[in-house]
């Protein structure tokens, strides 16, 4: 339950289109619910601005269905991360409105009012290998009410198809740029923008990369100032900041 949701809520009650006792009903589980094997922050995007989101990797199906929907039954918009097939078909049994973006591994269902953005998000990838991460960059940055443009393939082995995304990404309000291998495409777009950018390493690479530690540890070291960095294949994330940024 988020400000927006409560607002209206409370709209609700002063004119009379629902009871006092019916509010309180939705009200009840402030500051969290407590379900046993996990503890539901239905207030965490009051408090914070971010929604709970739900982390599926290493969670049952059963588990990742249940807390679906206690956060549905709250009103909330719900995210879960990292979800596979097996989790979605689980979720979809008990609330028939989820949607699965496959690629994002990404489990959705919108019911609630978001704040919008006051600008665009520009998630850019270097390949089309970093297309999943930067998917789960772009399906949780829209559940937070942003207008998001994803940019794709557009890594520096041909830094001319980056640079024909010129006006899109200096239109950005924000940027989330994910890139495996050496991780370059961070300090390039943050040499072309007035924008913050946010790296995003991934796991993509051959043997020397370390799974993502090449790109980590190069993009901890960019000589772009306005370039910041999360974890290796942390699209939710990054998307988390960028709609902070573009919510300020």
């Amino acid at each position: 339950m988020d400000r927006a949701s409560i607002e209206v809520l409370l709209n609700e009650v002063r004119e009379g289109r629902i009871p006092v006792s019916d509010a309180l009903e939705r009200l009840k589980v402030m500051p969290f619910e407590e379900m046993g094997f996990a503890k539901v922050d239905h207030h965490r995007s009051l408090r914070t601005g971010l929604p709970e989101v739900i982390f599926a990797e290493g969670k049952t199906a059963a588990q990742v269905a249940a807390i679906f929907t206690r956060m549905v039954s709250a009103g909330s918009n719900v995210l879960a991360t990292r979800a596979s097939h097996e989790i979605f078909e689980a979720v979809k049994a008990v609330e028939s409105r989820a949607e699965f973006h496959e690629m994002a591994r990404a489990i959705t269902l919108t019911q609630a009012p978001t704040t919008p953005g006051k600008g665009t998000i520009g998630v850019v990838c270097a390949g089309t290998s970093d297309l999943p991460v930067a998917e789960e960059a772009v399906v949780s940055a829209r559940l937070m009410g942003n207008t998001v443009e994803l940019i794709a393939d557009v890594g520096v082995a041909g830094i001319h198809r980056l640079l024909a995304q010129k006006n899109s990404l200096q239109s950005a309000r924000v940027l989330v740029v994910c890139a495996g291998m050496e991780g370059a495409l961070p300090t390039v777009v943050g040499g072309l923008v007035n924008a913050p950018v946010i790296a995003v390493p991934t796991s993509i690479g051959y043997g020397a990369s370390f799974g993502g530690v090449a790109a980590l540890l190069g993009m901890l070291n960019t000589c772009s100032p306005n370039v910041s960095v999360v974890n290796i294949d942390n699209g939710f994330g990054a998307a988390s900041i960028a709609s902070l940024i573009n919510h300020l």
